[in-house]
């Protein structure tokens, strides 16, 4: 099969030029430079050297060569429109592209009538993400009840040196709000930050622990969470080998979110030329994880896929889906019409050239424990009505919306202490609730109309602790079949220990009415009085959310035998 491959002598062209010859393929090597395509090709059989701009040549070399297939290995795809993939409509030729820009990849569909009519294949993303990152996930996600939370994470070994079009469509986002599906809603974090450690481990293969990942932008973002059941968050995380250069990038990242400069572009050169010098420092291996949260059976599980790639192989990688996508339309087995790569490939595609490749990966499923008020509560969980347990069964991402109705105490001291922990003004509001949990512990994030306060929740022997800030409160936590008190027992600032006597005056009650989670939150203070009183409803965010809730009694059962 004839393949015009543009940017094939780049950094991932030129291996996925190397991979189609060695299958058998005649590729055309396009790029701007002649000279460099000549290079490239000196001496390898099936590879031939082309000029091409494809903003200006595109439709005459179609003409002239008349490819069956036409791959964009070129980039970056940022902010990039269809007029390649048009042109190969029009002369009747499959389009492929390794792209991993979100709205471009996201958006390719658009082309499906066109390309169905045309009798071609058109398909973006045939890369790392999210052709492999969606076959990991669906292939995670088979036999799940429902998924609650996906995370998915890449480490580049600082010998991989990015090329120029992948540099800057890193730099184009850093700093810059990324549109994420969390807790049922869509909300934003901002590239490069909410950076976390990842260890990326595998049976009898040395981990590669303490890998620094901060949030990326790629298409997953937007195509898994209508793909998987029970509309899961999706995360996505990214970082080099070197913790150093992560941490720079964070810093970096901070000028652009405080609007001091547009992004970050213009410094890619200069990064580049500087991760060059510096790419003899660390390793050779990269890693690739694909974790999903969520119930199977019943049970709560995680399930895990992770990639190792050795000796220099992770840049291997990108191009692998294209080559695998050659080979099916050299076969005539991929229907005509234009989709993202997320959903085409399976995993086990992928196995034949891991096995030719330094790369090995496994699935593994880790059992989780029973959430934060099954464990502080024991067997009495299972007597809560079913709206409270869905509220309740937290498992790394949950979500519920509703109404509350606020009244603010009018002490000025108590006006002052509701806005130092940022209670919301009184009236009535709309409200969601963010639920977080990891390592057993659970952040609620209460937006109130726009007006946000956190807090965090964990077990300390029978009591459950609530922190706010410095100060930590231990609530017993009685549970009947009408619904759920928090009794107020102890508190501390920091690690001291305070009197009770002085400690805020609160019974906070939660029950089930009409099918809906009902609250009742009131904070006194003595000799200052009311502080604030929160009121109102919930009802899960969610297609995993009301499963649980449809299912709760069962669920309640399995949660507490672990």
């Amino acid at each position: 099969m004839k393949v015009l491959l543009l940017g094939g002598y780049g950094g991932f062209g030129a291996r996925i030029a190397r991979r189609l010859a060695d299958a058998g393929h005649e590729v055309l090597v396009a790029g701007r430079s002649r000279e460099k395509a000549e290079k490239f090709c000196a001496g390898r059989p099936r590879l031939t050297p082309l000029r091409l701009d494809r903003d200006r040549d595109i439709v005459l070399v179609l003409a002239e060569h008349r490819p069956a297939v036409l791959i964009d290995a070129a980039g970056p795809f940022q902010g990039l429109g269809y007029a390649v993939a048009r042109a190969c409509i029009a002369a009747r030729c499959h389009y492929l592209d390794i792209a991993d820009a979100r709205d471009f990849v996201a958006g390719i569909g658009t082309l499906a009538e066109a390309a169905r009519a045309a009798g071609v294949v058109v398909v973006s993303g045939a890369s790392s993400v999210p052709a492999l990152s969606g076959a990991a996930a669906h292939a995670l996600a088979d036999g799940m009840d429902h998924v609650r939370a996906v995370e998915i994470a890449i480490s580049a070994s600082n010998r991989a040196t990015a090329g120029a079009s992948v540099t800057k469509a890193i730099f184009s986002y850093i700093g810059k709000p990324i549109p994420l599906w969390r807790a049922g809603r869509w909300t934003s974090g901002f590239g490069w930050q909410d950076i976390r450690h990842e260890a990326f481990t595998i049976a009898d293969e040395p981990p590669l622990a303490g890998r620094l990942v901060g949030l990326a932008d790629v298409p997953d973002l937007a195509l898994l969470p209508d793909r998987l059941p029970g509309k899961p968050s999706v995360s996505f995380r990214a970082g080099t080998e070197l913790r150093w250069q992560n941490r720079a990038l964070w810093l970096a990242s901070w000028p652009v979110r405080w609007g001091w400069i547009s992004n970050l572009v213009r410094f890619a050169p200069l990064v580049l030329q500087a991760q060059r010098l510096t790419s003899a420092w660390g390793s050779d291996r990269s890693g690739m994880m694909v974790r999903l949260f969520g119930h199977a059976g019943g049970r709560a599980v995680e399930r895990r896929w992770t990639l190792i790639a050795s000796e220099g192989d992770g840049p291997e990688i990108p191009g692998l889906a294209a080559a695998i996508l050659v080979d099916r339309l050299a076969r005539g087995d991929v229907p005509a019409g234009a989709c993202d790569a997320g959903e085409i490939l399976s995993l086990s595609a992928f196995e034949p050239a891991f096995t030719q490749l330094a790369i090995r990966h496994e699935m593994a499923e880790l059992p989780q424990p029973p959430p934060l008020y099954a464990r502080v509560l024991g067997d009495a969980f299972a007597t809560l009505p079913a709206a409270l347990r869905a509220i309740h069964t937290v498992l790394r991402d949950g979500g519920a919306h509703g109404r509350a109705m606020v009244t603010r105490g009018c002490n000025p001291i108590a006006r002052a202490i509701a806005a130092l922990f940022g209670f919301p003004p009184e009236g009535e509001h709309g409200l969601h609730v963010a639920f977080a949990e990891s390592g057993g512990v659970e952040t609620w994030i209460r937006d109130f109309s726009g007006h946000r306060f956190s807090s965090q929740l964990s077990q300390q022997g029978q009591q459950l602790v609530e922190r706010f800030g410095p100060l930590r409160f231990g609530f017993n936590l009685v549970a009947d079949d009408k619904g759920l008190a928090m009794q107020l027992k102890r508190w501390w600032l920091g690690p001291i220990p305070l009197p009770l006597t002085l400690a805020p005056r609160s019974l906070a009650r939660e029950w089930e009415e009409d099918g809906r989670f009902h609250f009742d939150v009131p904070i006194a203070l003595p000799l200052i009085g009311l502080v604030v009183h929160y009121r109102g409803w919930l009802e899960p965010a969610g297609d995993s959310a009301r499963s649980l809730q449809q299912n709760a009694p069962d669920r309640a059962r399995r949660v507490l035998s672990g």
